[in-house]
């Protein structure tokens, strides 16, 4: 909330200082697209045509001045924005690689295009945080749901464990259960606990007592379950023995 009281801030400041011929673009776009962000500061992204040293922004103020198209451009909020799919390249290529692919999971959730994106990243050889795009856009996954899963998701590449199915749909006597991660011949769930949605999803105690119920249900069928927390995520060796523990088991 605060970042976005920043950005509108300082487009009421600019109103009457600058000829209004920029966009907002980066992270400052994502938080206008209300796409989520995970530990990224509050600095203000202006992307504009011309030398950012000619028009004045105000402090803690970055501008860009890559090439941009109008189809590239919509409106939030009143504002000028990149639009979904120009922020996600453009934080893909700024942010470090865990934070662009919690961004890009989301953006594809959201609708993004991935063959522009792809064309786009192939588009910009020797670019500086071209590799990271492609590797964002090689590994990115439209059905995370939150930071947190695709986190979890990454550490689990990245520790070479077999790949699990996200979001397996499993019928159970009680009903569908939806897995957060699911190894289906081993019979093994990763749930990831305490997760915020990227949608603010937020279940009534009547939906999560029909989650244990299913749940239940799988228990009685052989499946075995395996919760994880954000801490969980940071101590990774910890994390790589208690699910090869489970999945070997």
């Amino acid at each position: 909330m605060r970042s976005l009281q920043r950005i509108h801030a300082h487009a009421h400041g600019t109103r009457t200082t600058s000829a209004g011929d920029f966009a907002y673009c980066h992270t400052s776009a994502a938080r206008l697209h209300r796409l989520y962000l995970w530990d990224v500061d509050d600095i203000v992204h202006v992307l504009q045509r011309i030398s950012p040293s000619s028009e004045r922004h105000g402090k803690d103020v970055l501008c860009h001045t890559r090439p941009f198209t109008p189809h590239e451009l919509v409106i939030v909020d009143g504002l000028r924005t990149t639009s979904l799919e120009r922020t996600a390249a453009d934080c893909a290529m700024w942010l470090p690689y865990p934070k662009a692919l919690i961004l890009m999971d989301q953006a594809l959730r959201r609708g993004a295009d991935p063959t522009w994106l792809q064309q786009t990243a192939r588009s910009l050889d020797g670019r500086r945080g071209i590799c990271t795009f492609r590797k964002v856009l090689e590994n990115a996954d439209a059905r995370s749901e939150s930071a947190g899963e695709t986190l979890t998701r990454e550490l689990i590449h990245r520790l070479r464990i077999k790949s699990p199915q996200p979001q397996l749909e499993i019928q159970t006597r009680a009903g569908n259960h939806r897995l957060d991660f699911g190894w289906k011949e081993e019979k093994v769930a990763l749930e990831f606990d305490a997760k915020t949605k990227y949608f603010d999803y937020k279940p009534t105690a009547e939906v999560l007592f029909q989650e244990r119920r299913r749940e239940k249900a799988l228990m009685e069928e052989g499946w075995r379950f395996l919760r994880v927390e954000w801490k969980d995520l940071f101590r990774e060796q910890e994390f790589k023995n208690r699910l090869l523990r489970v999945l070997l088991d």
